[in-house]
């Protein structure tokens, strides 16, 4: 089984991902941030590096995909492919941070690669504002993100709202503003109670 969590830059995933492959027992997959070679870079000159580091995303999260769907273990992956190909590389591309050559280039290899392999049995969507992600960002004090700007965040949110919005796929969103599951023992009950019904109620499936 595959369950995936996507939301935006500092929204909790990879704490979320923690919490619950310890209460499950599952595998957990976790996003390459701290050995990415681009990532600081990026950030210092978003136009020069933004199709290296979507590239290194595609590839890594291929892999993941690839890897996970071989696996007969219970996955729970941090952050998913389609958020590479359906938030970043669209939202540098509308900034004019990547050039239109890069990103057909980009989505025709994402394409190819996603006739290969199918959605996730759950995806978690953790929903954010950006004051929020702002703040939580700040918390965790990642040199290479106090240069990420304002308008980059926005830009990330609504898309991902779009795409939440059409995804065909078995979904559970989360309010990540209010049900603080990394410090609320409560709240992050609510959460497990949520992924039970969703996951091993009679009748689980797309819940907005």
């Amino acid at each position: 089984m595959h369950i995936a969590i996507a939301g935006n830059i500092g929204s909790g995933k990879t704490t979320l991902t923690k919490m619950l492959a310890a209460h499950y027992g599952w595998t957990p997959k976790y996003e390459s941030v701290d050995f990415n070679p681009y990532l600081s870079d990026f950030y210092e000159d978003m136009e020069r590096w933004s199709f290296n580091l979507q590239i290194y995303f595609l590839n890594k999260r291929f892999k993941d995909v690839v890897d996970i769907s071989r696996s007969e273990e219970v996955i729970i992956q941090d952050r998913t492919i389609y958020e590479d190909a359906r938030i970043f590389a669209p939202n540098l591309h509308d900034m004019g941070l990547m050039t239109t050559r890069d990103f057909e280039n980009y989505s025709d290899l994402f394409d190819l690669m996603m006739s290969l392999v199918g959605n996730p049995d759950l995806l978690i969507y953790l929903k954010s504002s950006i004051p929020n992600l702002i703040s939580q960002i700040q918390k965790r004090g990642r040199e290479y993100e106090k240069s990420i700007r304002i308008d980059y965040l926005t830009g990330l949110n609504e898309k991902y709202d779009n795409w939440i919005d059409s995804y065909e796929g078995n979904l559970l969103v989360i309010d990540a503003d209010n049900i603080k599951f990394g410090n609320r023992p409560e709240d992050f009950e609510k959460v497990t109670n949520m992924i039970d019904a969703q996951l091993f109620g009679l009748f689980g499936n797309n819940t907005k």
